[in-house]
């Protein structure tokens, strides 16, 4: 595979379709390559980008990108500045930047962003932070709104 077709998901691309987000290019940083059938545990920190196509559990932090690919299993939270996702994840992601869900991609776990892109057929199950205030708290608990009202679990 290419450094050039990180961060799509197999046949993307292909159809002559434009991708949602764009792929890092040739010129990015590539730290790391985890490929399918690799399995580790603990925590991973890095600089540039990380592309994860086999499984991973623990904790992963990066000053880039990390890139979790059609076959990527994470159970970890995640830390980074942008988050491409086309595999499963379950954790919390916080991303200093932007969050990428490809329509391969499964999430179970908050997440928060200034920028979400979610691409239709991606499954997210969790609570979203976003916006300036996102990014400023951490990933901060939302109170579901009603009607322009703070939701107080009672029906009425």
């Amino acid at each position: 595979m290419a450094i050039s077709s990180f961060g799509r998901g197999k046949g993307e691309g292909e159809t002559g379709a434009t991708p949602v987000a764009a792929a890092p290019t040739a010129s990015a940083n590539l730290t790391a390559f985890i490929d399918q059938g690799s399995e580790f545990e603990g925590k991973l920190t890095f600089k540039d980008t990380v592309r994860i196509d086999g499984t991973f559990h623990g904790e992963i932090t990066s000053e880039n990108t990390l890139i979790v690919g059609e076959t990527g299993t994470i159970e970890a939270t995640i830390k980074s500045n942008t988050v491409v996702v086309s595999g499963n994840v379950v954790g919390n992601i916080h991303a200093g930047r932007q969050i990428v869900l490809h329509k391969s991609a499964k999430v179970e776990g908050d997440m928060n962003a200034p920028s979400l892109i979610i691409e239709e057929g991606a499954i997210f199950n969790g609570r979203l932070s976003m916006g300036r205030e996102a990014k400023a708290n951490g990933a901060a608990p939302l109170k579901p709104i009603e009607g322009g009202r703070e939701a107080s679990g009672d029906k009425k």
